[in-house]
Order: structure tokens, then C-alpha cells, then sequence
């Protein structure tokens, strides 16, 4: 189904739904709260886990559950029908569900900078983003920055579809490939593999990984939104200031993949060193509505949005934030 019909469609049953979290009525209990994460539990996860685990989402009046994610998680159709209140996304996923008609709207920031990069062993021979001309990329083909990268730099290359395997990327000093720079890099340091970077922020496509919401949630419970954020704020703090231990525990016990230790300290370390969620002034959770209309301004330019078509008004509400 095309994505703007696939929108409508979420849409329609999210008004149907009244836009309800499913909770009983005020003052029968906590609130319940439905969170989709984009990936399967790891650090940058760290804030949600930490909350939970110290009860700030129970201090709060919220009875939250949060539910990993991994291919094919369908985050922001989830958040758009209802069947979760929230959920992590990158930006410019966001803007172009909002284009196609999905009722969502970014309330937060998890990360400043999307920590998307592309990935070669040290000996590869590219040092720039000009040295992509004429390679081949393993990459997402539906990936808006591809078109940005070719248009900014005047490129051609091939793309091969991301299949989040690492195989060849550790036999092939030639190969480019698209990942975190927070979680597959540990894989191949463990096995002696030196890699190097190029940093998509480094280009001027600066997305978030952002916290979104249903519009009319947002607009129906705007108490229970605020205390949510409230919450994760003090999660953030917490994991990211003091200690990741309790996080890491849940992320042992309930993670499919198996994670070790040392690769959730390594992780969390990087999130750390990148500041990676700490705005320019130090605060966490914090979304600009200039950096959103740089970012439609971009999509626009490429032909991706409608010029015109979205405001940051539209898109982005930072008013549910807890001050600093």
C-alpha cells in the first residue's frame, strides 16, 4: 500500500479511537501508557529502562509499558491507529508520515544527532564524501539523506540493500555500509577490525531521533504527555550521569539478541563522548522548531516534500517539555 494511503487508512482508525490511551477512568489507577521503541533493548534506549527501573513513570501517575522494536516494527503506523501512545523515530520519517496524512507529532528529542554513519575498514581509500563517487553503498534504497548526498556533491554511486549483515563489511576493506556508530562498530573491534567514519550530521542533514506522539493524545492528555517526559527526563540524568547498571540489567534479561556487558557499557560510552543527547545547552529531550524547518526546507529542495506543504508548527510542539 502506497504510504500516504497507508496513513490515511491509520489515520481514520485513530480518530475512530478517540485517540484514548487505554486507561480506566481519572482516579481508578495509574495511567497506562504504550511506548514503541524502534529497536531491540540497547543504550540509547537507556533512559526508558532507567525510568522504569527507579519507578519515575509509577512517581508520576503512569503505568508505562514499553515494547522493543526491530525490522518491521511499523512504529509511527502503531502510534497513528492508537496502539501505542508514543514511540522513537527518526525525524524525517516523521515529516513525511505527517505529509502522507498520519496524525503524529514530535514532542522530544532522544538523541540531538542521528548517530547514522557510513562504516569502512580504516584501509578503505575513501576519506570524503566526494571520494563516493562511482562506489557501491549498503544502505536503506528509501533512506532520504541518498538523495541529499548525491545532490550536495554532485555523486553517483550504487546502492545495495542494508540487510544489517556485517559479513562482508569485515572482509572487505573496499566496503561502505550504512550503520550506528553506536552499536555495529563493537561487533567488528572485537575481532580486530579498525574501522573509520563519515558522519551524516557532517553534511548539514542533521535529523533527530525524536519522541512521537498522536496528535490528538497529545491534545487530550497534555498532563499525562508532560509527566511522561518528566519522567524520561530523569531517566536521561540517571543513566547517563550516574549509572547504566540498572538499564543494562533489564537489557540482559529481556534483549533477543543477547547483548554483553561490555557491549552496553561500550555503547553508552559513545553516547556519552558524542553528547549526542544533550542540546547545545546542555539539556536533554530538548527539539528546535528552526532545526525542523531546516529539515523540511531540505526535504523540499530534494522533491521529497511538497514546498510548502508543512510548518514546523505542524510537526513539532515543545511546549509539553520539562524545563531544565
Amino acid at each position: 500500500m502506497p504510504l500516504r494511503l497507508l496513513f490515511l487508512a491509520a489515520a481514520a482508525l485513530g480518530i475512530a479511537g478517540c485517540g484514548r490511551p487505554p486507561a480506566g477512568p481519572s482516579g481508578s489507577g495509574p495511567t497506562k501508557m504504550i511506548v514503541q521503541l524502534d529497536w531491540v533493548a540497547e543504550p540509547e534506549h537507556g533512559a526508558f529502562y532507567t525510568a522504569e527501573a527507579l519507578g519515575y513513570f509509577r512517581s508520576e501517575g503512569l503505568d508505562v509499558t514499553l515494547l522493543q522494536g526491530g525490522p518491521n516494527t511499523y512504529a509511527l503506523q502503531k502510534v497513528a491507529t492508537n496502539q501505542a501512545q508514543l514511540a522513537q523515530a527518526d525525524s524525517t520519517s516523521v515529516l513525511l508520515a505527517i505529509q502522507a496524512g498520519a496524525p503524529l507529532l514530535n514532542v522530544a528529542s532522544i538523541f540531538q544527532h542521528d548517530p547514522t554513519v557510513f562504516m569502512m575498514q580504516e584501509a578503505n581509500p575513501v576519506k570524503t564524501w566526494a571520494d563516493l563517487q562511482g562506489r557501491s553503498i549498503m544502505a536503506r534504497p528509501e533512506w532520504a539523506f541518498l538523495p541529499y548526498l548525491r545532490r550536495k556533491y554532485h555523486l553517483e554511486f550504487q546502492v545495495i540493500p542494508q540487510n544489517f549483515d556485517l559479513g562482508r563489511l569485515a572482509v572487505d576493506p573496499t566496503f561502505i555500509q550504512q550503520g550506528y556508530y553506536i552499536a555495529e562498530p563493537f561487533q567488528l573491534q572485537q575481532r580486530g577490525i579498525k574501522l573509520k567514519y563519515l558522519y551524516v550530521w557532517d553534511t548539514g542533514f542533521d535529523a533527530y531521533t525524536t519522541i512521537v506522539t498522536n496528535r490528538n493524545f497529545a491534545q487530550e492528555h497534555p498532563e499525562e504527555l508532560r509527566a511522561f517526559l518528566r519522567a524520561l527526563y530523569r531517566g536521561y540524568r540517571y543513566y547517563l550521569e550516574t549509572d547504566g547498571g540498572l538499564a543494562h540489567a533489564t537489557m540482559l534479561r529481556i534483549n533477543p539478541k543477547k547483548p554483553t556487558p561490555e557491549y552496553l557499557d561500550w555503547s553508552r560510552q559513545q553516547i556519552i563522548r558524542a553528547h549526542l543527547a544533550k542540546d547545545e545547552h546542555a539539556d536533554y529531550l530538548a527539539v528546535d522548531p528552526l532545526r525542523y524547518q531546516r529539515e523540511i526546507d531540505q526535504l523540499a529542495d530534494l522533491g521529497i516534500l511538497p514546498k510548502g506543504s508543512l510548518t514546523p508548527a505542524q510537526v513539532v510542539d515543545p511546549s509539553f517539555l520539562p524545563k531544565p
